[in-house]
């Protein structure tokens, strides 16, 4: 089931510590919605607010015409929402097939096992680790089961925050072209929230540009990665135009 994420004219922060101003967000299945700016700008509170971790003082969020805001985190994410968080989405002390059944305790076994042979397939170099702690892989091989057990819960939505942070150039890239290929034809939304602003605009379909705590520019990834002056100031992009290109 296909699902469209919107996010109306939310307020949101941490008891009485506001981050976010009136912010308002679409992502389509089937696409990559990236979310790029500044440090502090409220990117990842943003990811939180939808995830249901945060305080909302305005607004809502929806998943097609449910209204999800309202909704503790554990039955947003029951619906469909899955949340990667920049550290912290494994179990460290776990082995990797521990962490995946931590990941499917709600799914019956025949499921399970289908989800986890598909989830396999994206990642066949787990298939070797799965009795080993994921404290003791790398940190792509973390990322790469963190978002097995995402897939394995079925998701419609899935939110990456800083998805390639301290990964190796090779490993980051093989992340984020897992993640375009999650994109195709899956039903899958997805939101991205990536440091390497050049890369992720590359990858993603829409994109918002957050600074202060709200959104100064929304449209294609492509327009962003190409407008010199939002580039400049806020993501230290080098834009050079198309007629000073030999």
């Amino acid at each position: 089931m296909v699902s469209l994420l919107t996010v109306e004219g939310v307020s949101s922060g941490y008891g009485s510590l506001q981050i976010l101003n009136d912010v308002s967000l679409r992502a389509a299945p089937n696409q990559i919605t990236v979310i790029v700016g500044p440090n502090g700008s409220g990117k990842s509170t943003l990811l939180k607010t939808i995830a249901g971790l945060t305080t909302i003082y305005q607004g809502q969020v929806r998943l097609d015409d449910k209204i999800v805001s309202n909704l503790p985190p554990h039955e947003i994410a029951r619906l469909g929402i899955a949340y990667l968080p920049q550290t912290e989405s494994t179990f460290t002390k776990l082995t990797v097939a521990e962490n995946f059944k931590m990941a499917g305790y709600t799914v019956g076994h025949e499921d399970f096992e289908d989800r986890l042979k598909g989830a396999l397939e994206i990642f066949p170099k787990l298939s070797s680790y799965m009795n080993t702690r994921v404290s003791n892989l790398s940190g792509g091989e973390r990322q790469m089961v963190a978002m097995s057990m995402a897939l394995l819960r079925k998701p419609n939505t899935i939110m990456f925050d800083e998805p390639t942070a301290n990964l190796a150039p090779i490993l980051a890239t093989e992340v984020l072209n897992t993640i375009t290929y999650l994109a195709k034809d899956s039903g899958i939304t997805i939101l991205l929230v990536e440091q390497n602003a050049t890369r992720a605009l590359q990858i993603g379909h829409s994109a918002y540009l957050m600074v202060n705590g709200t959104t100064i520019f929304q449209g294609t990834a492509k327009s962003l990665l190409e407008h010199q002056e939002l580039g400049r100031l806020y993501l230290g992009l080098a834009v050079s135009q198309p007629s000073s290109r030999s």
